[in-house]
């Protein structure tokens, strides 16, 4: 896409349209999909059906479903037609999905058939339901008009840079899912944003994993790969190694966007322990220059796993870590780091391998500034606030929420924590929310303890919190790995992985305690005998465990 002046989902559309004509646009895997004209053809005809409707520039259409190339076509033709699109994340339990329907006041509601047989109850507001599945009606207050490629819009609207295009209700860790307003402008400048670290063109291939409803996702794979004439993949089914190995093969993705979650998960189950279980390989790992060696020969299978083409793998959503850093960036595997918030449409800084610097989320974005405000002189910690064309117009139908996050003169207080260091690389401590005060006033923060905690050897996840004044370490065992481990004792399997799992907690103590300083230290820690619940994009929901 040009320098699109206009910064509109309108004019986005029609360039891409037009420049990459026959271009293969997006598709499930393994299936013919639509080229970018005939995604266009399908937009305009389903702007034209909502039209019908009586769907003015001012109203709601949500969409749910998980991904595919019908939900970026409702996503498209709704943003085309001015009005504003309200994508509700699968994992919403139904109370959730009625409350944000009603609050958003859609009146058109897109679903995929599967997950509309499970909800009982929609708000009364929502007028018109449609399967997401072949755009036919599933239920309307009045008489339906039929989908037909054959109409076409007798209107043009013209839409405006700071039209509201989305509203997009945030999966939060705290529990407070708040209704984020973005604008055509936010939107697609941040998109543009996102091509000045890596750039995308129409020979790229993206696999789509996270979900769409999510502003990651949507704008930095969506948004970004239409704007650039890419081709896009999305799964049929969730994305489970099973699913996702041989969809890797099929594809061999140039660019695909993941959470660390997934990434940490194949580092720590597949490729550290092909290193530990060799007593010399263990020992050459600790050393440096092996290390790196050692990395570079397993970040050379790890390319190959996904598809042995890909030029740009994003991970974001969360901080990654630090070992895992340390590790794709010694490997040479060509991973990004980025920081963003659904507020800032998301993308706030970012960085590219070779340019990656371990723990840091890298430099500010072209075109968003950055300070830290009530900076710390000792430490250089300050809170961070951004400044930028993505910031939002604020959070729907709460004003007293958005005064508090937004100032006058626009600056975004994003709630975390961070530091710069002398090249303007950002450093995330982690959020304000969550730092933990000691008995002494210092400054805790469960985020790092939590990333010392994981890399232990058969842990899955941890959670530290305050218990009494004391630091509680809630850590989840990889249970099934154990019993596989033993699997051999039979009878006696279950009594050994029991013994097995009380070790490993107490080994944490000092394996985790010695590399901490002395008012961060553990207190006491103890067994989480299931997952922690999750946001779509695999954070902890921190408030849960408080």
């Amino acid at each position: 896409m040009k320098n699109n002046k206009e910064l509109t989902f309108q004019s986005l559309i029609n360039e891409s349209a037009a420049k990459f004509s026959q271009k293969h646009a997006f598709s499930f895997i393994g299936e013919e999909g639509y080229t970018y004209k005939q995604a266009f053809d399908y937009i305009k005809s389903l702007v034209t059906f909502l039209d019908k409707l009586d769907i003015k520039n001012t109203d709601k259409v949500a969409i749910l479903g998980p991904n595919s190339p019908n939900w970026v076509i409702s996503y498209l033709a709704i943003t085309y037609m001015g009005a504003t699109v309200v994508p509700v994340l699968p994992d919403f339990t139904a109370e959730e999905i009625h409350r944000i329907l009603e609050h958003s006041e859609s009146k058109v509601l897109l679903v995929n058939n599967s997950i509309n047989n499970k909800i009982d109850n929609y708000p009364s507001g929502l007028k018109h339901i449609i399967s997401l599945d072949d755009f036919s009606f599933i239920s309307s207050d009045k008489g339906a008009p039929v989908f037909s490629l054959n109409n076409k819009p007798v209107k043009t609207r013209k839409a405006k840079p700071d039209d509201l295009a989305a509203i997009i209700y945030t999966s939060g860790t705290t529990g407070n899912s708040k209704g984020v307003m973005l604008s055509n402008r936010n939107i697609i400048s941040n998109a543009l944003m996102g091509k000045t670290i890596k750039s995308v063109n129409e020979y790229d291939r993206f696999l789509s994993v996270l979900p769409l409803a999510h502003t990651y996702e949507n704008t930095v794979g969506m948004v970004t790969a239409f704007m650039s004439g890419a081709s896009t993949y999305y799964l049929r089914k969730p994305p489970t190694t099973t699913v996702l190995i041989p969809a890797l093969k099929e594809v061999k993705p140039t660019m695909m966007l993941s959470v660390p979650l997934i990434i940490e998960k194949i580092y720590f189950n597949k490729v550290r322990p092909a290193f530990d279980k060799n007593f010399i390989l263990k020992i050459l790992f600790r050393i440096r220059p092996f290390r790196i060696l050692l990395s570079r020969a397993a970040g050379k299978k790890l390319m190959d796993t996904f598809g042995g083409e890909m030029s740009f793998f994003g991970i974001g959503g969360a901080k990654l870590n630090p070992e895992v850093d340390r590790f794709l960036k010694e490997s040479m595997f060509p991973y990004a780091v980025g920081y963003g918030l659904t507020e800032t449409s998301p993308l706030i800084a970012g960085m590219m391998h070779p340019n990656c610097k371990v723990e840091s989320t890298g430099p500010a974005v072209e075109g968003v500034d950055i300070r830290l405000h009530n900076q710390n002189p000792s430490t250089g910690e300050g809170e961070i606030w951004v400044k930028g064309v993505n910031v939002m117009k604020g959070y729907y139908k709460n004003p007293e929420k958005t005064k508090e996050v937004l100032t006058d003169d626009g600056w975004f207080n994003t709630g975390d924590l961070g530091r710069f260091d002398k090249k303007g690389y950002l450093f995330i401590r982690g959020r304000i929310k969550t730092v933990i005060v000691g008995s002494s006033g210092e400054n805790i923060y469960p985020e790092e303890i939590e990333s010392i905690i994981n890399t232990f050897k058969h842990v899955v996840e941890s959670l530290v919190i305050e218990k009494g004044g004391k630091l509680v370490a809630m850590v989840h065992i990889n249970r099934e790995e154990l019993e596989e481990k033993y699997k051999h004792l039979k009878e006696e399997m279950t009594y050994v992985v029991e013994q097995k799992i009380q070790e490993i907690i107490t080994e944490l103590n000092h394996h985790v305690n010695q590399r901490l300083n002395r008012f961060s230290r553990i207190n006491k820690f103890v067994l989480q005998p299931v997952p922690f619940q999750k946001t779509p994009t695999l954070k902890i929901k921190r408030y849960l465990y408080y």
